[in-house]
């Protein structure tokens, strides 16, 4: 089946947002006690913000200290932080290739999706300079599920009117690797060959990232 969509994950692939993501956990859970490393935060790449912090709850064993409301007031604590971080993204944090990859997929008629767990997927896009290249993005605010659930590649497949199987997925996270193919897509992963090991084909960083080698591998 010939692949007309592309639908790509954020963080890690499009733009390196992570390391606001990371500066506000950090000092959200160092306001709570709770001491985070580089390392735990790994573990956070590619869920949701609720989901995150649960689990820095658990790690910091507080879980049963926050009711939900209180849970809610913390994670919208930590966004604002990272709302605030992201005002200096630029089309300058586009990662290495992803202007290319975008401008091929345009000139070959292949449409292009965002399945992003951020809530300011769409604001980063305008940062980036890219909204206009991208023809829809999922709201996972309308989604019962997070990666590695496959609904919200299922829903962007959906939006671009394409059968999974017409699409190939993009993610930099062992999650976001298992949502794709569990929606039947073809996955492409960046990332090291551990990380990535369950992706159809995967890279170790964007700049690799070619449209011809793709479509050649999906075929």
């Amino acid at each position: 089946m010939a692949i007309k969509g592309f639908v790509f994950d954020l963080d890690g692939v499009i733009t390196d947002s992570a390391e606001y993501h990371y500066i506000a956990w950090k000092n959200l859970a160092a306001g709570l006690g709770i001491e985070l490393d580089r390392a735990f935060n790994e573990q956070l790449k590619g869920i949701s913000r609720m989901d995150s912090l649960n689990r820095i709850l658990a790690y910091g064993n507080q879980s049963d200290m926050y009711d939900a409301a209180q849970k809610e007031a913390l994670a919208q604590k930590k966004n604002d932080e990272y709302v605030k971080l992201i005002q200096q993204v630029t089309p300058a944090d586009i990662l290495p290739g992803i202007s290319e990859l975008f401008a091929d997929l345009k000139a070959a008629g292949i449409r292009i999706a965002l399945a992003s767990a951020s809530k300011n997927g769409p604001f980063i896009l305008e940062r980036l300079g890219l909204m206009a290249q991208v023809d829809t993005i999922v709201d996972p605010a309308e989604l019962a599920n997070g990666k590695p659930d496959p609904e919200i590649f299922l829903k962007a497949a959906e939006q671009l009117n394409l059968a999974p199987a017409e699409c190939v997925g993009v993610e930099d996270a062992e999650a976001g690797i298992e949502a794709i193919n569990r929606a039947g897509m073809f996955s492409v992963g960046v990332g090291t060959k551990e990380a990535m090991k369950d992706a159809d084909y995967y890279v170790t960083s964007t700049q690799e990232l070619k449209l011809s080698e793709i479509l050649r591998r999906a075929s």
